[in-house]
Order: structure tokens, then sequence, then C-alpha cells
């Protein structure tokens, strides 16, 4: 059971830092036209990493479920 914990956190931080990196290499520098107003840039910022964080989540259900699924058994 231990082993199963520990690959569980090792899978949870192995997401987190993908997840930092794309954040930082592809959201980070995400700029639109110059005439737009940069609240709505930050916006735009704001819901891509909204979605990916909402994917993450789910990844890492998956993950989880797929890790402890012999477990639970009834």
């Amino acid at each position: 059971m231990a082993i199963k914990i520990y690959s569980f956190i090792f899978a949870m931080w192995i997401l987190m830092l993908i997840g930092g990196g794309l954040v930082v290499v592809f959201v980070g520098p995400f700029t639109l036209a110059q005439d737009i107003d940069p609240i709505i840039t930050s916006g735009v910022k704001v819901i891509t990493a909204l979605f990916l964080i909402f994917i993450w989540l789910f990844t890492l259900t998956k993950v989880k479920n797929w890790i402890f699924k012999t477990d639970i058994k009834s």
C-alpha cells in the first residue's frame, strides 16, 4: 500500500512540474495585439490557466483511480 501512495505522490509532483512549466512557457509570454486592453489579455491568460488546471485535476483523478483501483473491490 505504501508504494501506491508514494507513486501517487510522485505522479502528482510530476504533473505539477509539467503544468507549471507549460504555464510559464506558453501562457506567460502570451500577448494579444497592442491595441487590446491588458485586462482582456490577462483574462485570456486566466481562462487558459484555469482550463489547464481542470485538465490536470482530471488527469490526476484518473491516475489516482488507476493506482488505487485494486484496493476498492466491493
